[in-house]
């Protein structure tokens, strides 16, 4: 990139310098765990297509010991998706494990991902088992992955709860055991984005051995901090972020893959983090999942929501129509999301109005556009958004007289007629 294309402010050499973040995506595994979104097998392997498509490069496919069909879908997903890496989840068990590592076995590249809560909360309450004996779990854990694949990550659950020492040494013992990834989730979503910066940050300066592994952020949104607490983990050294696509998952979610990919595109300036992700693909990847499982996206859902890239109000619509760069911060084409922005209701000015009429054939000025207008602000009020087939209905009344106003507002008076107020693009607010 040209030095004088570069936003104000910002440095070539970081653009110069960007780091790699892979994306690890738990759509299939912990996504699927949340109420509502279970998906067959065939389901599944559809949606594992659609994600290398999307460039993902680790796809997490299942948890083998949960159900045969799980264990089904991963061996499918494994025989039949080839690029990306198929991982697989396992306790620190060797039931779970031995199930794992059959179902990955037709990978081209194959990961076990192995976990055990490392919390004393965790350790006490759910495991009823004391740090040593979680210690010995783990590293036996990893060593027997170790001999069914190359690739071994080990998780260590609710790790932002728990002792920092302790912790360390797990890491650091995991590590030498044979584990080339190690993933520090913030399983109950409590953390803040400066605590999971440091976090990591201090895991990394105190594991000796921390230089040999990849370090992975997995976040929950249980605060609604999930996507902003995985940016954090990866200004911390962590170069692997687990997510998923409409950030589904359990409770309140995950981070939202096409939001930290999307964050990371639109700001380099200061996140300087590239993605192998295509986002062309990342609107058809949420699509998908809708249809797959049944369960919308919230309409006001960043990057892939209905209203994403859409406006009502009248000052915004007017800017849109003068330049997009006024309100969006990025385009709809570039996630593969369809742009019709302009969308019509009470907010809106007479400029869309005017806009969307041409848009379908029909030219309307002065006192007609006004009549036009006024009479599609009673639809509004009543409807809340308008159609196409409102807007040709009024057109058709307005022409033929049918439409009938007993005052005239002053903001909707048309040139020529004297007005003691000029509002040029209706009654929407601009902040």
């Amino acid at each position: 990139m040209d030095a004088a294309a570069l936003p104000s402010g910002s440095c070539p050499m970081r653009f110069l310098m960007a780091e790699h973040v892979r994306i690890f995506d738990t759509t299939l595994r912990d996504g699927e765990q949340a109420p509502g979104f279970s998906l067959r097998v065939s389901e599944k392997l559809r949606l594992a297509r659609q994600l290398d498509a999307l460039g993902v490069d680790i796809i997490e496919a299942g948890f083998p010991i949960a159900s045969p069909a799980d264990a089904e879908a991963v061996h499918r997903i494994a025989q039949e998706v080839r690029r990306p890496t198929i991982a697989c989840l396992a306790r620190a068990h060797r039931a779970d494990l031995e199930k794992a590592a059959e179902a990955i076995k037709p990978a081209e590249k194959g990961r076990i991902h192995t976990f055990i809560a490392t919390s004393d909360l965790h350790l006490q309450a759910k495991l009823r088992m004391s740090r040593e004996q979680c210690l010995e779990a783990a590293v036996e854990a990893v060593r027997f992955a170790r001999h069914h694949t190359f690739d071994v990550q080990f998780s260590a659950e609710d790790a932002t709860r728990s002792d920092m020492e302790f912790l360390c040494r797990v890491v650091e013992a995991v590590i030498k055991a044979g584990a080339n990834t190690i993933n520090l989730p913030d399983t109950v979503g409590y953390a803040t984005p400066d605590e999971t910066r440091d976090f990591f940050t201090n895991i990394r300066s105190r594991v000796p051995n921390a230089d040999k592994v990849v370090f992975s952020t997995h976040c929950h949104d249980d605060l609604g901090l999930a996507v902003a607490n995985s940016i954090a983990a990866v200004q911390g050294g962590a170069t692997q972020v687990e997510c998923t696509v409409n950030g589904i998952g359990e409770r309140a979610g995950n981070a939202s893959l096409e939001e930290i990919v999307m964050a990371f595109k639109v700001r380099q300036e200061r996140l300087p983090y590239t993605t192998s992700v295509n986002t062309l693909e990342l609107y058809p990847s949420s699509e998908m999942l809708t249809r797959l499982t049944g369960q919308g996206v919230q309409v006001n859902k960043a990057i892939v929501g209905r209203n994403a890239f859409a406006h009502e109000a009248g000052i915004h619509q007017d800017g849109m129509m003068k330049d997009r760069r006024t309100y969006e911060i990025m385009r709809a084409e570039d996630v593969g999301a369809p742009w019709n922005p302009l969308v019509l209701g009470k907010h809106s000015g007479r400029h869309a109005v005017q806009r969307r009429c041409k848009d379908l054939g029909f030219d309307v000025e002065g006192g007609e556009l006004v009549e036009v207008y006024r009479a599609l602000m009673v639809i509004a009020d009543e409807r809340k958004l308008i159609s196409d087939n409102d807007v040709v209905a009024v057109i058709s009344a307005v022409r033929t007289g049918s439409v009938r106003h007993d005052h005239v507002d002053p903001f909707d008076t048309p040139s020529g007629v004297a007005a003691t107020h000029h509002h040029p693009t209706g009654y929407g607010h601009g902040v």
